[in-house]
């Protein structure tokens, strides 16, 4: 049972060769536009200084040759023409109105030009027309060229990285693979460092390693401990369960003493089919499936319900049935009575007064509703996101929400706990995915 947010947080990330691949890209995308940007007006600066200087200088030769003869008269060429502002007949209308100084990517005559507009005193304002038409083709040409040479360096730059950084991760990918076929518990396991890895590769595995192998040592000694406990506890068990038989057996036993031992005994019964399950599921969960039976599970219920009966006490609580249908499943018998018990007896301590309410579906899904004092959203999803991280804590005692999130986990069950309206809370144990075949 996993939260929303957890599954979300949970998708997989982009991978570190993409990103570097990506971030490469990127920077030499942003490096070519920059490049482009300052060589562009770099060439605009040069080449007003240069149309400026060639201008000034004609200016400058047909002042002189007009100071030094009088009947000077200047002849056009096919790029530089003169025309005298003063004079408005035969000046073009995209000369009239200039200011003196450069002008840029001005129209005379359908070409495009370059204008220097300067006074002069022998022969009144004049206007130098450059032709660049030519020229600008040439540089609209340059100008596409360096576009599709930035447009292929990145494309290099992009192939030369994927090919590259996958040489450089290739073995990091190989250690990820490695750690993500770590199995808990698998004893013996070990990281190996691929060929052609870094030495920061080599640090991290043989940290993981060393770790690996004090996990392995600690395994080995709860194991022991386990083992130690089972045989130390299951003596004094075997004890009480002899004693109270042999009481049992007494004549004149009053009848509600022999009650409370028979009473006894079945709660005996219980607790070693649940130390039972607390030792497979430390030792080894995968004979939990080993340990399944056909269950009648309609009347399963109504013994555990007759069993919890006695935690009413002196409360205004009564325990009733919803709709119980008929159900069969393969499960566990005593880890069915553990998970329905704990969530029963959740249920039970949390109420002062009204109606525990156990229903039972015919898909196998058990419902126990309680009027207690309720949850807010916060403690919902504290509770959902313990069950997610399978973490111990909770607000259910006895085996735990952590137990029973293992018991989902390892025989396919689900565990949802709401609040009810206007108070209570509502666990729904869904045992469905252990149906009879």
């Amino acid at each position: 049972m996993r939260h929303p947010m957890a599954e979300q947080r949970m998708r997989s990330p982009m991978s570190l060769r993409r990103r570097m691949v990506l971030w490469l890209l990127v920077f030499s995308s942003v490096v070519s536009l920059l490049v482009f940007a300052i060589g562009t007006n770099v060439h605009e600066h040069a080449e007003h200084a240069a149309w400026r200087s060639l201008l000034r200088s004609e200016l400058a030769a047909i002042e002189e040759h007009s100071a030094r003869d009088p009947d000077y008269r200047w002849q056009d060429s096919d790029t530089l023409r003169l025309y005298r502002l003063d004079d408005a007949s035969g000046v073009p209308a995209s000369l009239r109105g200039l200011h003196d100084g450069l002008h840029d990517n001005v129209v005379v005559g359908d070409r495009l030009s370059v204008v220097m507009v300067r006074p002069s005193e022998r022969m009144g304002r004049l206007a130098l027309v450059l032709d660049i038409e030519d020229f600008h083709e040439l540089e609209s040409f340059a100008e596409r060229s360096a576009l599709l040479g930035s447009l292929v360096l990145i494309v290099v730059t992009g192939l030369a990285a994927w090919l590259g950084v996958g040489r450089i991760v290739r073995p990091l990918a190989a250690l990820a693979a490695d750690i993500g076929q770590l199995r808990p518990g698998a004893p013996r396991q070990r990281i190996e460092v691929p060929r052609g890895a870094s030495s920061e590769l080599y640090v991290i595995a043989g940290a993981l390693n060393d770790y690996l192998e004090r996990n392995a040592h600690f395994v080995e000694r709860e194991r022991a401990f386990i083992t130690s406990a089972s045989h130390e506890l299951r003596t004094p068990m075997a004890v009480i369960a002899g004693a109270t038989e042999l009481a049992l057996e007494q004549p004149g036993l009053p009848p509600r003493a022999g009650q409370q031992m028979r009473r006894v005994l079945h709660t005996l019964q219980g607790v070693e089919q649940l130390f039972q399950l607390l030792l497979v599921l430390a030792r080894d969960p995968a004979r939990l499936a080993a340990m399944s039976e056909k269950i009648e599970l309609d009347s399963l219920l109504a013994a555990i319900v007759d069993d919890h009966r006695h935690l009413l006490g002196d409360k205004q609580l009564a325990i009733e049935y919803g709709q119980v249908s008929p159900c069969t499943i393969v499960a566990p018998p005593g880890v069915v009575g553990a998970a329905i018990g704990n969530l029963l007896r959740n249920a039970i301590e949390n109420s002062d007064s009204g109606v525990v309410t156990v229903s039972l579906s015919p898909a196998g899904v058990a419902t126990i509703e309680d009027p207690g004092h309720g949850m807010g959203p916060e403690e919902i999803s504290a509770i959902h996101a313990r069950l997610a991280r399978q973490s111990p804590g909770g607000a259910a005692d006895g085996i735990g929400l952590e137990l029973i999130a293992r018991l989902c986990e390892h025989l396919g069950w689900k565990l949802h706990i709401s609040s009810r309206q206007p108070q209570g809370t509502r666990a729904v144990l869904d045992l469905g995915g252990a149906p009879a075949g």
